[in-house]
């Protein structure tokens, strides 16, 4: 059986492309770099080692003369900078309609509606913010009135942060699942991405987000993606992380939600090494295939993204990059030898430029087998470029946009 395996770094971009100026971003934002430089250098010997430093000039982390990896690029082709429209991509997907942002907040009608709809009584926020920092400015008065804090980014999210002390979690649930009901059916004026479960509880440390219980509320592809080629020809997807959230479980057979990356990445080493019980993983409505044909393991890290990078935090930043490099040597180990191994990224969120949001960058491409070494696959003009990788390794159909970096 041959497999895949695909690790998102979430938020881990490598310079502006050029139409960044058109999503408010600097020329200048280059998460890895960036990060690097205000860290005087990363310690990443494993990265490095792989090729991350034949890929742009990151401080502290050299250029490898024999690269165990093929290293290179990656541009987005997609209208947008989030997460969703970055893995769509990845997976063959080509958004050419972008979503809808709300940089003044949601308009009056769709609060009103949504207060109706819940029985909330009121909501609190309403603005494009920090989800660390509303739940600071509001979390006493979210307390008194009950009401939730409902705020947004430069992405296309509603979120939905509520003390799960004071609202209960299936509460919560409950209300995003109405709010992505009625933006639905409001989709032809507010075609919102997501939907976002943002409990958090007060602790002695002040409020603390429970990345664990997370939980988002997408709009499904309107198109097939390889995933749903690899279901379709017998094959198995395992999401880990939010995969299956962004997706909708679209194309995912199997899932398991986390808690960190420290989680993510022990989950995808278990996988590699087939430790993991694929039943007690299962999508209820997905096709069961006990044999599989082929299998991808599918992993997001968004910790760099959802603790590091929204929140302009260069060292946690670095320091998560060390955490994951810290797990490389095991995860390669346990692969097989026809096992072939994706590390890259959706989308920038560069900590050390103005503003909180996402970032319009290039994206890192690593791609490592044990027979494929050293390659430059230079600056691929799509993420798409993945997808067709994915059905030439797994021996597939999929009629993408791609094109594959894999030698024929």
């Amino acid at each position: 059986m041959k497999r895949a395996i695909i690790v998102v770094i979430d938020a881990l971009g490598v310079g502006a492309l050029p139409d960044a100026p058109e999503y408010n971003d600097l020329m200048e934002c280059n998460t890895l770099c960036n990060v690097a430089k205000y860290n005087n250098g990363l310690d990443l010997p494993n990265f490095q080692k792989l090729g991350l430093g034949n890929i742009d000039n990151v401080e502290g982390v050299s250029a490898a003369d024999a690269p165990l990896a093929s290293y290179g690029k990656m541009i987005e082709l997609s209208k947008g900078k989030d997460t969703t429209t970055g893995h769509w991509e990845i997976t063959g997907l080509i958004l050419e309609d972008p979503f809808k942002t709300y940089p003044d907040g949601f308009p009056q009608e769709i609060i009103d509606e949504f207060t109706k709809r819940t029985d909330c009584k009121g909501i609190l926020g309403n603005k494009p913010a920090s989800g660390t920092a509303i739940i600071e400015e509001l979390g006493e008065e979210h307390a008194a009135t009950k009401y939730p804090i409902v705020y947004t980014s430069a992405d296309s999210v509603f979120q939905i942060a509520c003390n799960v002390d004071v609202i209960s979690l299936q509460t919560l649930y409950k209300w995003c699942e109405i709010a992505r009901e009625l933006f639905n059916e409001k989709a032809k004026d507010h075609n919102v991405n997501r939907i976002i479960a943002r409990p958090f509880k007060q602790t002695e440390q002040g409020y603390q987000r429970i990345s664990a219980d997370r939980k988002d509320y997408s709009v499904p592809p309107h198109e097939p993606t390889v995933l749903d080629s690899i279901i379709e020809n017998g094959g198995r997807v395992l999401g880990i992380g939010k995969i299956e959230d962004i997706f909708l479980q679209k194309g995912i057979s199997h899932a398991v939600h986390t808690g960190s990356n420290k989680e993510g990445l022990e989950l995808t080493i278990k996988a590699i090494k087939k430790e993991l019980n694929f039943h007690e993983l299962k999508i209820e409505s997905a096709k069961m295939n006990d044999n599989p044909s082929c299998e991808l393991i599918f992993t997001n890290l968004v910790d760099t993204d959802m603790l590091y990078g929204h929140r302009n935090d260069p060292v946690g930043f670095a320091n998560a990059l060390k955490e994951i490099d810290s797990y490389l040597p095991e995860l390669m180990e346990s692969m097989q030898a026809d096992d072939l191994l994706i590390i890259t990224a959706d989308h920038g969120c560069d900590p050390t430029t103005p503003g909180t949001d996402h970032t319009r960058e290039q994206v890192p491409l690593l791609v490592y087998n044990s027979e494929l070494k050293g390659n430059n696959l230079g600056t691929r003009k799509s993420f798409a470029d993945v997808s067709a990788s994915l059905s030439s390794w797994l021996g597939i159909s999929f009629d993408g946009v791609g094109c594959s970096f894999l030698p024929k």
